[in-house]
């Protein structure tokens, strides 16, 4: 075979458009559909991210301004005046609903001291469910993404090759230029997958990591205060 005949075929075909948005166009209707679930997805990943990231940042903040007044030596009374007025969230939460418990119980003549330590715990431990199920609250759709977007850009791609298999067996051609689309369609449908997943698993493990973070936060605060409660209960009894 001539050396410049093998040049010449090896050269791009003028007309082949391989942009991004070309290959979308030329795709078949279900890589489309599966290229734009994906970009949906994608979407919605990053919408997550930017709504936990401000949520996780003022959730902390509010920890730090609630346990700089609780230490500061003010009266735990009028800290719980001051936090039952208006709704609380957090570790505020957590203070008022251990603290309407105490008033309920000493305001109801109650004399069952044993139990009144119960009962506290009891009522943080569900204030700080809560507040636990609120922080995690969608980030098992970044857990879905991350661990299901591959396999989806995956059949993507399988689809993409089908397609040029099925145009090698009407041409009758192995020709690059046969291929080519097809292929450079289910290369791209796998890496929509990739940008979608990816974001998505690191997301999901740092924002884990952070809920961690913040509820031991929560339950070291609520066993001080537990044993701060305990020790008055001692003392009235």
């Amino acid at each position: 075979m001539n050396p410049a005949d093998v040049a010449q075929s090896a050269l791009p075909l003028p007309n082949a458009d391989v942009s991004l948005i070309a290959l979308f166009w030329q795709a078949h209707w279900i890589v489309k559909a599966v290229m734009l679930g994906l970009l949906s997805c994608s979407v919605w990943v990053w919408a997550i991210a930017i709504d936990k990231i401000l949520l996780y940042s003022r959730t902390k903040r509010a920890m730090d301004r609630f346990e700089q007044a609780f230490w500061s030596g003010q009266s735990i009374e009028e800290l719980y005046r001051a936090l039952s007025a208006k709704p609380t969230q957090s570790m505020a939460a957590c203070f008022v609903a251990a603290m309407r418990e105490w008033k309920r119980s000493f305001e109801s003549q109650a004399r069952s001291l044993g139990g009144l330590q119960m009962r506290i715990e009891k009522v943080m431990n569900v204030s700080i469910a809560r507040e636990i199920e609120r922080l995690e609250r969608r980030l098992l759709v970044l857990a879905t993404v991350g661990s299901a977007g591959p396999f989806v850009g995956l059949f993507g791609t399988v689809w993409g090759i089908m397609s040029s298999f099925q145009s090698i067996a009407a041409s009758k051609n192995t020709s690059l230029a046969v291929v080519a689309p097809g292929i450079a369609e289910a290369l791209f449908a796998t890496a929509i997958g990739l940008i979608a997943a990816i974001p998505a698993t690191i997301f999901y493990n740092k924002f884990t990591s952070e809920v961690n973070r913040q509820a031991q936060r929560l339950e070291g605060f609520a066993d001080e205060f537990s044993a701060i409660l305990s020790r008055q209960i001692d003392e009235r009894a």
